[in-house]
């Protein structure tokens, strides 16, 4: 008779699971030892649970499929909670499979004892303590399609003892299907009146546009309308798109701001784009969400219609006049080729020291058409989303929801676990690649061959940004890091260190086509400034204070080297 742990394996691999993320511990004994003699799933072994639950939330993003990862008692599943909030808050299907403390010392305050059905509660859609083997598998059944169903996280919290347990059920195949949500009449017939009476229509457009391409270029082909995304939108919306006008929020672009600013109706696909600051302060607002919940969360909403994009707009398209003028799509358009023109004017050459811009251009120039972006939160992010392509066969994932640190590297190895012959591209900060360094080491236990690129400027640079447009003298954000070339070697991956402009292209063009892993450590410039699409008041009086206070606490060398860097920008 099989072990409720083999019961779980074998639904898993039944069910298309490929891989289990993890790190080995005897409670999580049972499980691990389930694997080991189960052909078709695969045990990938991290060096730490939070890059485990990164690595598993990515494979679901990219693969729409449920994915799973493992911790073993106490620490070992604690460390998992990173990596799962961000999977929780990106909505994509992950199973945890949280080992426990023997049942019969659950309470007593045993070595190593937490309660995470508790602790999983908030990053989870379903999290729960399996305290007898005949809970199974009713319970992973339960716990695969709350995932699935909800794009989410589920957590299952099993005794080490009650895995070795004996059982007699049945496997099963545990899958998700797409269903079709179509809003109601009434809010469809609101919305086109809405827009039908419109002047100057912008679409924003998010994640949830994803599969919806074609229907978004026929609305907004039928309204005039520019259409502008939010950064999870990129991979979906800006290819092949005649009305794209960019990104707008704080990283976004001027262009993407203003057309958003200057519409009398606004309508929001598939977004749950948070800043509200970003909004139109006077004009109609229509959002489609498949999930009712999301309608008027970020902003006021005039009409609310719940379903999926592309269905719904193949339900509004028939019910639009069409008869819009285009001045303001063309101003939008014209707003965004200067916009762009000025942002690839700043991914240049310089003599004095390597622009980020520069690197993140020739990534893109470089890298494959079906290639794998996954930047780092910080600065790489904005260089991501201002300079890589999308092409419609790319993609773009990071922790753009929950904004943790350490995605890049971590999320690489599932990207490229799921798919090892495809090109994956980490982004790295040089901050969050210490933070979880020893995944390095992953990547060759493994046999992954992500790529890895170290934006280096020796501080959490995205940080002091925030601190000197707050005004704040920038503190505590220097980091005396190591040769991250050579630490790669010294763990068998290939190793490049560029300090000096004209030895980059050379230097991307070796790293790319490196048959194996790679990191590329650049030296880029520590003051360039992310400038954002408008700069309020508040924002200009912190950088004037920032000036103020550098000068006073004697570090006025800062703002020469800023103003040097910068004044390109400016001028």
């Amino acid at each position: 008779m099989p072990t409720l742990a083999k019961n779980i394996v074998d639904t898993l691999r039944t069910s298309g699971v490929k891989r289990v993320y993890g790190l080995p511990g005897d409670s999580l004994n049972g499980f691990t030892d389930a694997l080991r003699v189960t052909d078709g799933i695969e045990w990938v072994h991290v060096r730490h649970e939070e890059a485990a639950a990164f690595a598993a939330g990515a494979e679901a993003a990219l693969t729409g499929e449920i994915a799973v990862c493992a911790g073993s008692c106490g620490p070992g599943n604690l460390h998992l909670i990173n990596g799962l909030f961000d999977a929780q808050r990106s909505r994509v299907p992950v199973l945890a499979i949280a080992a426990h403390i023997p049942s019969d010392e659950i309470g007593s305050g045993y070595f190593q004892e937490t309660h995470p059905q508790e602790l999983f509660r908030e990053c989870s859609v379903y999290a729960e303590h399996v305290s007898s083997p005949e809970q199974m598998p009713r319970m992973l059944r339960i716990a695969m399609r709350e995932a699935i169903e909800k794009r989410g996280v589920a957590v299952l919290v099993i005794p080490g003892d009650i895995a070795l347990a004996d059982v007699a059920a049945h496997v099963e195949e545990i899958r998700g299907y797409a269903s079709t949500v179509i809003p109601a009449e009434s809010q469809l017939e609101s919305a086109a009146a809405a827009l039908n009476g419109a002047k100057k229509v912008t679409i924003l457009a998010g994640a949830g546009v994803a599969g919806a391409h074609e229907q978004l270029i026929a609305l907004a082909e039928r309204l005039q309308a520019p259409i502008v995304h939010a950064l999870r939108g990129k991979e979906h919306v800006e290819y092949d798109n005649p009305f794209d006008v960019g990104m707008t929020g704080l990283i976004g672009f001027s262009s993407g701001y203003h057309a958003m600013r200057e519409c009398d109706a606004l309508v929001m696909l598939g977004t749950d784009f948070p800043y509200q600051q970003f909004f139109p302060e006077n004009a109609t607002v229509i959002q489609v969400d498949i999930r009712g919940e999301q309608i008027g969360r970020r902003t006021h909403v005039d009409i609310g219609l719940v379903g999926g994009v592309a269905e719904t707009i193949d339900e509004l398209l028939p019910r639009l006049e069409g008869s819009k003028d285009g001045g303001h799509l063309r101003a939008s358009v014209k707003h965004y080729r200067r916009a762009r023109k000025d942002l690839d004017d700043l991914a240049t050459p310089s003599k004095r020291t390597i622009h980020p811009q520069y690197l993140a251009k020739l990534i893109d120039d470089h890298a494959d058409d079906d290639a794998i972006f996954i930047p780092d939160v910080g600065s790489p992010t904005v260089w991501a989303a201002r300079y890589l392509t999308m092409n419609g066969r790319r993609r773009l994932i990071g922790s753009f929801t929950h904004g943790s640190m350490a995605n890049a590297l971590s999320q690489a190895i599932g990207a490229q676990a799921q798919d090892r012959s495809r090109q994956v591209i980490a982004l790295a900060g040089d901050g969050g690649l210490a933070m979880l360094l020893g995944e390095l080491i992953t990547l060759t236990q493994n046999g992954l061959n992500a790529k890895v690129v170290v934006f280096d400027n020796a501080s959490l640079n995205f940080v002091e940004l925030e601190m000197k447009a707050a005004g704040f003298v920038t503190f505590g954000t220097g980091l005396d890091n190591p040769d991250f070339s050579k630490v790669a070697e010294a763990v068998g991956i290939k190793g490049i260190r560029v300090e000096k402009s004209a030895d980059l292209p050379a230097a991307v063009e070796e790293f790319l086509e490196h048959d194996g892993p790679a990191v590329l450590d650049v030296t880029t410039e520590r003051q360039e400034l992310s400038m954002p699409p408008n700069i309020t008041m508040e924002q200009a009086k912190g950088f004037a204070l920032y000036a103020i206070r550098t000068v006073l606490s004697g570090k006025g060398d800062e703002l020469i080297d800023l103003a040097k860097t910068n004044l390109r920008q400016l001028f």
